[in-house]
């Protein structure tokens, strides 16, 4: 595949990218009232993590690496993480570095270096190794930190303000939380503290939280099946609560967290019934892409992003550019939800009042943080028209 130039010079990692940009103009009217807008590093840092959206992870070994992300931009992912760590075995580093290195280095010639690009290192000093190696290079946005907990939470984070100060631009971090320390209710509240120390001490380059759910399992010897979520594993969902109620408050203190990783892409045989109601799809005449959605298990992921939207989190982590669609339809904001969002934010005395749909009460101080996020979502995914739905927006998708 060849890489398209385009405007290199004038492209800085993050700025740029739109979501649902890969649909037609003419189906992108359809489906929003007010389109997405382009993503900017000039947002607020919680909105910036807004728009990471579905975050899609790549081996760093990948032989066709820059040309997999620049298909993958073609096709309305916008954000991706190079991965070090667990895809890399140990004798494959070094060259995966390079790989990494020379990959971003194409891509900043091309259209691609507008998406939110980061690599996933295994360990701080490769941080410094990455970013030296780049140079001038512009493609990069960060790096993503795993394995992060109290002993080596400002190592991290250090490193990642030194290779900045280097380079000269601002490089932003994204620890992942899923270490046996978090995971282990005895020392639990020990890492969180000393976490959450570190990221308020380093807040202008921390983007999101990221959760390891599948690290956090393996500790208890489990792998969730396709036909549950991450929240019916309850030792995973009492970690994830407790991250939330630390990191993820609507303060001065608080992170976007994102939701952990669909581990699953793949037909199987069904141990339990569908979740995915029929009737939305009836109604749009599109019973036949509901039957496509749960033989490629979409009906799990769709429930599961639905869960991690109601417990805190925004965006999610894919290892499938399919499920990076699904993410960001059910990321849109509805007509009737940014309209309840404007009636709470016009109001600033207080009270209760009916929503414009007539169907709930929108009281505006315990909605407030509630509306703010609504707004945040609708600037970088959109509004949708009046009666336009998930499945209007997974259907004009193409998730073959």
């Amino acid at each position: 595949m060849t890489l398209t130039t385009d405007a290199p010079s004038a492209s800085r990692a993050g700025n740029g990218a739109r979501h649902f940009r890969h649909l037609p103009a003419s189906t992108r009217e359809r489906l929003f009232v007010a389109q997405p807008s382009p993503v900017s590093t000039s947002w607020s840092t919680d909105r910036l993590a807004i728009a990471l959206g579905a975050t899609l992870y790549v081996p760093a070994t990948r032989p066709d690496l820059a040309e997999v992300i620049t298909r993958r931009h073609a096709d309305g992912v916008v954000s991706m993480v190079i991965d070090l760590e667990d895809a890399i075995a140990d004798g494959d580093q070094a060259a995966a570095i390079k790989s990494a290195v020379d990959a971003l280095r194409r891509l900043d010639s091309t259209a691609a270096a507008e998406m939110m690009l980061f690599v996933r290192v295994r360990s701080a000093d490769q941080i410094a190794t990455i970013s030296d190696a780049l140079g001038s290079t512009n493609s990069l946005m960060g790096f993503v930190l795993p394995k992060f907990d109290a002993e080596n939470a400002h190592e991290f984070l250090i490193a990642v303000r030194e290779a900045g100060i280097r380079a000269g631009r601002h490089f932003w971090a994204m620890p992942v939380l899923e270490s046996a320390g978090i995971v282990h209710r005895e020392s639990r509240e020990h890492h969180l503290s000393v976490i959450a120390d570190a990221v308020d001490e380093h807040r202008s380059r921390v983007l999101a939280i990221r959760i390891g759910a599948t690290d956090m399992c393996g500790l208890f010897g489990i792998r969730r099946d396709r036909d549950l979520t991450i929240y019916d594993v309850r030792v995973a969902a009492d970690a994830i609560a407790s991250i939330i109620n630390r990191l993820g408050r609507c303060d001065s203190a608080g992170h976007i967290v994102t939701g952990p990783v669909w581990e699953y892409f793949a037909d199987h045989e069904r141990l339990f019934k569908p979740s995915l109601r029929q009737t939305p799809f009836q109604e749009q005449g599109a019973v036949w892409f509901r039957s496509q959605l749960v033989r490629k298990d979409l009906d799990g992921l769709l429930r599961e992003i639905a869960l991690d939207r109601a417990n805190g989190m925004h965006g999610k982590t894919v290892i499938h550019p399919t499920h990076a669609a699904a993410v960001h339809a059910l990321s849109t904001v509805t007509h009737e939800e940014y309209h309840d969002a404007l009636d709470i934010l016009a109001s600033d005395t207080g009270g209760v009042q009916a929503s414009t749909y007539r169907n709930k009460m929108n009281e505006s101080k315990p909605h407030r943080n509630w509306a703010s996020r609504v707004i945040d979502r609708a600037a970088v995914f959109g509004v949708t028209h009046p009666g336009v739905g998930f499945v209007d927006l997974l259907t004009a998708m193409d998730l073959s």
